[in-house]
């Protein structure tokens, strides 16, 4: 692979030429390295519901932390992942970070088989699977490098959209590969439930084991270190003196904190509630839809302006969170289903659309680490939003006081996001 010596993606004849092939050979490695990171980050939103079927004998209050603390850890490292990128560079820190996804994979894999294991050991696992989480700073950095201004909401929603495609890839394939001894005697022994079944819980950890590997060798052979974007901290800390930092960093955690935190709690959530339903046979779809239309987020906004899109999106949130409330009160769960796919629907819509505009709203090398800066932030939604739903079950019994708040929050982003980009003599029109 050769050495790429100058990069300028605003040049139209070097990015005709030249800047495309490179940019999209990156941009697909990214992306996959990306899923990956997704899957093992919510790993959990799965197992911690299974736990106790396998001999575990966890509280509810337990599964929920276990559910949310790769939201927590990941969140945490996000913050320093934003500014590696310019400092290592782009391949040399996903070769890095992709690797270390392997840590909580086969970690996991083999603690799940002994019910003996104690909560702290499981809670360490939970912890470290906040290496997925971490990636995405690092990721959605590296690829604004990339790309010219005119392409980075459909090439930053792409990465971003189909690398949130692990959170549903998770939930979807690990109740099939947990029935069967895909790895022979290998992996370990099956686990009985309470009805003399047998299941491989060990395998929604151990499928991820060799895509990453592989991944990891693409990395190594496929991708770049840019030119002329490295900086230090110093010079990137510039970020925190500008107020649109921290409007964006607000707004983006509306949209994805929403996102990543409902995708772990919803299969919990659901199952408290609804015990009837086979959560695991629908718990993929919120996400997969919300990841789906990501790019379709920043495609429009590319063609309509992300504040405009941006704002009826926030209320169609606002509208999909009460629809939530109410069908969940009126114990409907088609309706409470439906609600929630429009939620999901709506956080997809504006992760795009709210990414677009920061490109327009920073210069390059402030826009990747703002751009890695709110993801850190908004992140800690995997854990405040399965710990507010436990919290509001312990208080009142119900999910209702956890849903107020996301509501109010919701409503206080909306007038936010008027004043600042979408009205007639907005500060900035983006």
């Amino acid at each position: 692979m050769a050495r790429i010596e100058r990069w300028d993606p605003e040049n139209e004849t070097f990015w005709e030429q030249e800047g495309k092939h490179h940019a999209k050979r990156n941009l697909w490695i990214s992306i996959s390295a990306l899923f990956l990171a997704f899957a093992v980050w919510q790993i959990w939103s799965v197992i911690a519901a299974n736990l106790n079927d396998i001999g575990f004998q966890f509280t509810d209050s337990e599964l929920f932390l276990l559910a949310a603390l790769p939201g927590l850890t990941g969140a945490t490292l996000r913050i320093f992942y934003t500014f590696l990128v310019p400092i290592f560079g782009g391949r040399n820190w996903t070769i890095f970070s992709t690797a270390s996804l392997l840590i909580p994979a086969i970690g996991i894999g083999f603690a799940v088989q002994n019910p003996d294991t104690s909560f702290v050991t499981m809670a360490i696992l939970a912890a470290l699977c906040g290496f997925g989480g971490g990636n995405f700073a690092s990721s959605m950095s590296n690829i604004s490098f990339f790309y010219p201004k005119k392409a980075k909401g459909t090439a930053l929603g792409l990465n971003a959209g189909i690398g949130n495609l692990g959170v549903s890839a998770v939930q979807l394939l690990s109740p099939l590969v947990i029935t069967v001894a895909l790895f022979g005697t290998f992996a370990g022994a099956p686990q009985l439930l309470g009805d003399g079944s047998e299941v491989y819980m060990q395998n929604a950890a151990f499928i991820w084991v060799i895509p990453i590997v592989l991944t990891v060798i693409a990395a190594f052979w496929g991708m770049d270190n840019l030119p002329g974007v490295r900086a230090s901290f110093k010079e990137q800390a510039v970020i925190f003196k500008n107020k649109h930092t921290w409007i964006m960093t607000w707004l983006y955690t509306m949209c994805f904190g929403s996102f990543i935190g409902y995708a772990a709690a919803f299969p919990l959530l659901t199952r408290t509630e609804f015990p009837e339903v086979n959560v695991f046979q629908i718990a993929f779809i919120g996400p997969l839809l919300g990841a789906l239309i990501r790019p379709l987020g920043g495609w429009l906004s590319d063609k309509l302006g992300g504040a405009f899109v941006t704002f009826w999106d926030i209320i169609l949130l606002i509208a999909g969170t009460l629809g939530v409330m109410y069908f969940y009160n009126a114990g409907n769960f088609a309706g409470f289903l439906t609600m929630f796919i429009i939620v999901f629907i709506a956080t997809g819509i504006a992760n795009g659309s709210t990414f677009r505009m920061i490109p327009f709203i920073f210069e390059q090398k402030e826009a990747a680490a703002v751009l890695g800066f709110t993801s850190a932030i908004a992140a800690y939604g995997a854990f405040l939003i399965p710990s507010l739903f436990g919290w509001s079950m312990n208080q009142t019994g119900m999910a209702n006081l956890a849903l107020i708040i996301f509501i109010v929050y919701y409503v206080i982003s909306l007038a936010i996001h008027w004043f600042y980009y979408a009205r007639k003599k907005a500060e900035v029109k983006c």
